[in-house]
């Protein structure tokens, strides 16, 4: 714009910054760079998330589910994720209006839990599915990973026997063309999705790992059944028989991965119980971040951390 109408860029932003903008005088400016609040977009039902705003700094947010992700979504944006820190600032909220919430979605870190139970005591605590599904894809993948390392291993044994041999050493192929390191390696992607999602080079690719690798096979058949008990179940009491059964295929399957998952399943199945009640998800707060990280994105990140809150929030508070 600058160049456009033959003025000093640089001088444009800082006119606009210091003058046109109203940022000066806004009277959230002395602790914008360490938490904000907006009291007037407090609604039954919140959700609350952590964001990396600028170099890997973490942010907590606060938004409003009814604004869907519009203007008035932020209630609160808060510098760190510590329990102590973040509640203190948002206790400075009214008490009648945090008796408003109703119900508030977020993930299993134990810190966000602790701040909603504390700030919000009247509110239902739901756990997002999506975290709770992401552990069962992560314990297949580390089983994957682990067999991966393995045959990263035993190959390198071969290639060192055959250069002592004197010979060039050859990986055994399998049928669509796959060393065995290759097959664990592009098996990633087909592990997250249904089988009925798979390409067919996929399911010829699933074929043979489940053939050569049982373990995984049973892995990947749990990770979907715990998909299946939140796509099919209506209501808390069945959804509650389902995970009681889940954990029992866990426990007769003797996988340390998977026993990890079920651990953590059972640390919060209260608040996991409470999504079959409306089926709430975080997803307003991961789609809020995303808009946040692409507005940071058009400015090729935050220079100055408080001017660029003070635009979020024009848009957004």
């Amino acid at each position: 714009m600058g160049t456009l109408y033959g003025i000093d860029g640089a001088l444009l932003e800082r006119q606009y910054r210091n003058h046109l903008s109203g940022y000066l005088h806004w009277d959230q400016l002395t602790h914008a760079q360490d938490w904000l609040l907006f009291e007037k977009n407090i609604g039954a039902y919140v959700c609350i998330d952590e964001v990396a705003l600028s170099r890997g700094e973490l942010y907590t947010i606060l938004t409003n589910k009814a604004a869907h992700g519009g203007k008035g979504s932020i209630i609160a944006i808060i510098k760190g994720t510590d329990v102590c820190t973040v509640s203190s600032v948002l206790l400075r909220l009214s008490r009648r209006r945090r008796y408003q919430v109703r119900e508030i979605t977020l993930d299993m870190a134990p810190n966000m839990e602790q701040i909603a139970r504390s700030c919000f005591p009247a509110a239902k605590r739901v756990t997002d599915r999506f975290h709770v599904q992401k552990l069962a894809y992560e314990a297949v993948q580390e089983m994957r990973v682990k067999a991966r390392w393995e045959a990263l291993d035993e190959e390198s044994t071969q290639i060192a026997y055959a250069k002592a041999c004197g010979r060039i050493y050859h990986a055994p192929v399998f049928s669509n063309g796959d060393t065995r390191k290759q097959l664990l390696a592009r098996s990633i992607y087909l592990l997250y999705k249904k089988e009925s999602l798979w390409t067919q080079s996929q399911r010829e690719r699933a074929d043979i790992l489940f053939k050569e690798y049982p373990e995984i096979k049973k892995g990947y058949y749990l990770a979907m059944r715990l998909g299946l008990i939140y796509h099919q179940c209506k209501f808390k009491d069945v959804a509650l028989t389902r995970l009681a059964r889940w954990y029992d295929e866990v426990d007769k399957s003797g996988f340390l991965a998977f026993g990890r998952v079920a651990r953590s399943i059972q640390t919060h199945y209260l608040n996991i119980i409470n999504f079959f009640e409306k089926r709430a998800t975080n997803a307003a707060a991961e789609s809020f971040n995303a808009k946040l990280k692409a507005f940071r994105a058009q400015f090729r990140g935050v220079k100055d951390k408080a001017f660029f809150l003070y635009r979020l929030t024009m848009l957004y508070a």
